[in-house]
C-alpha cells in the first residue's frame, strides 16, 4: 500500500475493479430486482463474492482476508452497485464488524469470526439505532449487566470483561432499522454498561449470535426495492459469555467510531455505485432515444443536468478515495470529517442523478422494464442512513468551521 495519495489506482486495484465488474455483470440488476420482488435473497452472489476474496479484501491475511484496506473494499461495493447489484451487508459485515474485530478483538475472537467474514460464510449485522436514540446515540438504553448486578451484589468486572470471575453478561434492550438480521449469524450490538448513568455514553460492544435465547427479530416493511431487509430486534435478558465483549469496556467510544467512519465511506461507495448505474442508463437512453429525428441527449435541457450530475459523481468519488486513504493510514481524527463529507457528497449525487435519470426517461423512467424507478427509494435513503445529511452538516459546522454546537 502506498504511503501517499495517488490518483492512479495502480494495476492491482484496476485488476480488482475489472474482476468485480465482471462478477456484477454476471448477476446484474435483473437478478437483484427479481430477488427483491419475489422475497428472495442475494446469498448466491454473496457466496461467490466471498469465494473470490472480494468480501474480505480489507481484512488481515492471517485471518483469511486480502490484507488490503478500506479503499479496496469500497471499490468492490461501488462496482457491484454500478452493475445493479449493490450488497448492502458489505457496509455492515466486513466494513463495520470486520474492522472493529480486526482492531480490537482478542486472538480467539479474530480466529472465530474473521475467516468467515472474509470468505462470506459468516455474516454479521450491526445494531446501534434505537427508537428513542437514533442520531443521539448517547441516549441508548440497551444495557449489558453482570448477573451479580441483577441480584443487587454489584460489580461489573474489569479489564477486558473477564474480571467478573467468568460470570458473563445479561443483555436487554431493543434496536431498530437493523440491516440483514434475517441472514446474519451474529450481531455486533452497541450496549451501555449498567454502571453508566443515563445520558452518559459508556458503550460496549458485544457479539451476539442470532440464535441466542432471547433474541427476536421482527421485519420492518419498507418501500425500498431491495432483497436486504430491515428489522426491529429485541434482546430479552440474553445470556452472553465473557468473551462476547469486544475490546475494553472503557474504550467503547473509540472502538465504536473505528467502525462508524468506515460505515460512512462504504455508504458513500454504495451511493456512488447507484449514481453510476443511473447515469449509465440515462446517458444510454439520451443517446438512443430519438424525438423529431434528434437524439434527446442533443438538447441542452437534458444534456446539461446530466453533465452536472456527472461532475457530482466524480467529486464524490474523489472524496471517497481521500476518506478511505485516511482511514487506511490510521488518521482517525482527520478521517471523521472526510468520511462524513464523502457520505454527504455521494448521497447528494445519488439523489440528483437518479432523479435526472428518471426525468430523462420520461414515462419509461417509471416502468420496471428500464430499472430506473427502482433506484428512487434506494438513492433517497442515502440522505438518511446511516447518518442524516443534517447531522453531517452539523458535524462539519462544529468540527471544521468551529461554529457553536447546536445540540
Amino acid at each position: 500500500m502506498s504511503d501517499g495519495l495517488s490518483f492512479d489506482e495502480g494495476p492491482e486495484r484496476r485488476a480488482l475493479r475489472a474482476a468485480v465488474a465482471d462478477l456484477g455483470q454476471k448477476y446484474g440488476q435483473r437478478y437483484f430486482l427479481e430477488q427483491a420482488r419475489t422475497g428472495g435473497d442475494t446469498n448466491q452472489l454473496w457466496a461467490e463474492a466471498g469465494k473470490l476474496g472480494f468480501l474480505g479484501v480489507n481484512l488481515p491475511e492471517e485471518y483469511g482476508g486480502g490484507g488490503g484496506g478500506l479503499g479496496e473494499l469500497a471499490l468492490v461495493l461501488e462496482e457491484l452497485g454500478a452493475a445493479g447489484c449493490p450488497l448492502l451487508m458489505m457496509i455492515v459485515s466486513p466494513a463495520i464488524c470486520g474492522t472493529i474485530l480486526a482492531r480490537f478483538g482478542t486472538d480467539e475472537q479474530k480466529t472465530r469470526w474473521l475467516p468467515g467474514l472474509a470468505d462470506g460464510s459468516i455474516t454479521m449485522a450491526f445494531a446501534i439505532t434505537e427508537p428513542d436514540a437514533g442520531s443521539n446515540s448517547h441516549n441508548i438504553s440497551t444495557v449489558a449487566r453482570r448477573p451479580a448486578d441483577l441480584d443487587g451484589k454489584g460489580g461489573t468486572g474489569g479489564g477486558n470483561g473477564t474480571g467478573g470471575g467468568g460470570q458473563g453478561w445479561r443483555l436487554s434492550g431493543r434496536k431498530i432499522w437493523i440491516s440483514g438480521v434475517d441472514v446474519a449469524d451474529a450481531i455486533l450490538v452497541v450496549a451501555k454498561l449498567a454502571d453508566g448513568p443515563r445520558g452518559t455514553l459508556r458503550p460496549a460492544l458485544f457479539v451476539v449470535p442470532t440464535d441466542s435465547a432471547g433474541v427476536e427479530a421482527q421485519p420492518i416493511p419498507t418501500e425500498i426495492v431491495s432483497p436486504e431487509r430491515q428489522s426491529t430486534v429485541f434482546f430479552d435478558d440474553v445470556v452472553l459469555a465473557d468473551d462476547a465483549l469486544v475490546g475494553h469496556p472503557d474504550a467503547g467510544i473509540a472502538q465504536l467510531f473505528a467502525g462508524l467512519n468506515p460505515e460512512r465511506v462504504m455508504a458513500a461507495a454504495y451511493a456512488l455505485g447507484v449514481s453510476r448505474l443511473a447515469m449509465a442508463k440515462a446517458s444510454e437512453y439520451a443517446r438512443t432515444r430519438t424525438v423529431w429525428s434528434t437524439p434527446i441527449g442533443a438538447h441542452q435541457g437534458l444534456a446539461h443536468p446530466l453533465a452536472a450530475c456527472q461532475v457530482e459523481i466524480e467529486l464524490a468519488a474523489l472524496m471517497i478515495q481521500k476518506a478511505a486513504w485516511l482511514i487506511d493510514q490510521g488518521q482517525d481524527e482527520a478521517a471523521g470529517a472526510a468520511a462524513n463529507t464523502a457520505k454527504y457528497a455521494a448521497a447528494e449525487a445519488a439523489v440528483r442523478t437518479v432523479d435526472q435519470a428518471i426525468q430523462t426517461h420520461g414515462g419509461n423512467g417509471l416502468s420496471q422494464e428500464y430499472g430506473v424507478g427502482a433506484l428512487l427509494a434506494m438513492s433517497r435513503v442515502s440522505r438518511i442512513a446511516p447518518v442524516s445529511r443534517e447531522m453531517i452538516l452539523s458535524f462539519i459546522a462544529q468540527h471544521r468551521l468551529k461554529l457553536p454546537r447546536s445540540y
